[in-house]
């Protein structure tokens, strides 16, 4: 039975993750709660656990003492010199228990202690898988929809977690069997609650997308530095090059737009301009306003601005109900006015 019990630790080690040390703990604990059941909770016991000779033992422990007020927890000095000569008054008196003589109702209570630390053993190896993921990108496997919530349950391949209908990008749908890219936003330490929350609408998401499709970006050449997204409409994101000869806006596009239409792609066809950042405001508002040509730039305030463009461009720099002329505020931090050549 012992070698079984260890193997099984071993079985829970490979497939599950969780180190035979901390279920050894776990298993400590159940059978002390099941000892203190059956003998009284004031009661002393050594738990020992060999996993060497894979041997599980339980040892009631009582202090030999002159006179006996508490049988539970001491035995009188003639009743221990009967066991061993070797015993005095303090020494501590070891009977192994047999585990098998527990009753069912202090078996039940040591079983519910070792499931309850599988869960929390593969919840601790659930949350540490993420931890190492926070703020990256992963790929996981849709399993199931829930059309009450809207919500999508995602096998990650550390365990189950749930995309929560908020963190979806608008209109999108879902299979079973699809594979998404998920942005892991955020990682729960508490007991409470779910363990991550996992989002396709966080910014993080195109800024991780990018590097995953530009090597100039992942190799330091190109950095990016900002991002203003309403997800599953547009997005905006600046780019800057660290090497004079390398386009930053061109690296991000791509041969025929290979690189940048691997992102829209996967981001259910959301629009992306990219621009080019630059340090003099004026320069910088005029290419986040794009795909509008703007004639120029004016600063009124520390971050307020007046861009004029040709009349034809008018619709095209505020955008749709003002997207365009929004997410470019967002992008370069300055408020902006337009108007009309």
């Amino acid at each position: 039975m012992n070698a079984e019990f260890f193997t099984a630790l071993d079985l829970l080690e490979k497939e599950k993750g969780i180190p035979a040390s901390y279920m050894m703990e776990k298993i400590e604990a159940a059978l002390t709660a099941a000892y203190k059941k059956e003998y009284g909770s004031n009661t002393n016991v050594r738990i020992l656990i060999d996993p060497v000779k894979k041997d599980v033992k339980v040892f009631q422990q009582k202090e030999v003492v002159e006179e006996v007020t508490d049988p539970g927890t001491q035995i009188s000095l003639e009743e221990a010199k009967s066991i061993a000569k070797k015993y005095k008054v303090g020494s501590i008196v070891e009977t192994e228990v047999k585990t098998k003589n527990f009753r069912r109702l202090s078996a039940a209570a040591a079983k519910s202690v070792i499931i309850q630390g599988i869960r929390e053993g593969e919840r601790r190896v659930q949350q540490e898988a993420y931890e190492n993921k926070h703020e990256e990108i992963i790929t996981a496997t849709v399993t199931r929809y829930d059309p009450e919530t809207g919500n999508v349950i995602l096998d990650t391949g550390s365990g189950r977690a749930v995309l929560l209908y908020n963190e979806q990008i608008p209109g999108e749908l879902f299979r079973v069997d699809d594979r998404i890219k998920v942005f892991v936003q955020e990682v729960n330490k508490e007991n409470r609650g779910p363990i991550v929350t996992l989002s396709r609408v966080h910014p993080g998401l195109v800024r991780r997308m990018f590097e995953l499709e530009v090597p100039e970006i992942s190799e330091g050449v190109v950095g990016i530095k900002g991002i203003a997204r309403e997800a599953g409409s547009r997005t905006k994101i600046s780019v800057f090059s660290r090497e004079p000869d390398v386009d930053p806006v061109g690296a991000c596009i791509g041969n025929r737009g290979a690189r940048i239409s691997a992102v829209v792609d996967e981001l259910r066809g959301e629009k992306i301009d990219v621009v080019k950042y630059s340090e003099q405001m004026e320069t910088y508002v005029a290419a986040a306003l794009s795909p509008a040509q703007v004639s120029s730039v004016v600063m009124t305030g520390e971050r307020t601005c007046l861009a004029t463009v040709p009349a034809d461009q008018l619709s095209l720099a505020i955008g749709r109900e003002g997207q365009n002329a929004r997410l470019a505020a967002k992008l370069t931090g300055c408020k902006i006015d337009i108007k009309p050549e």
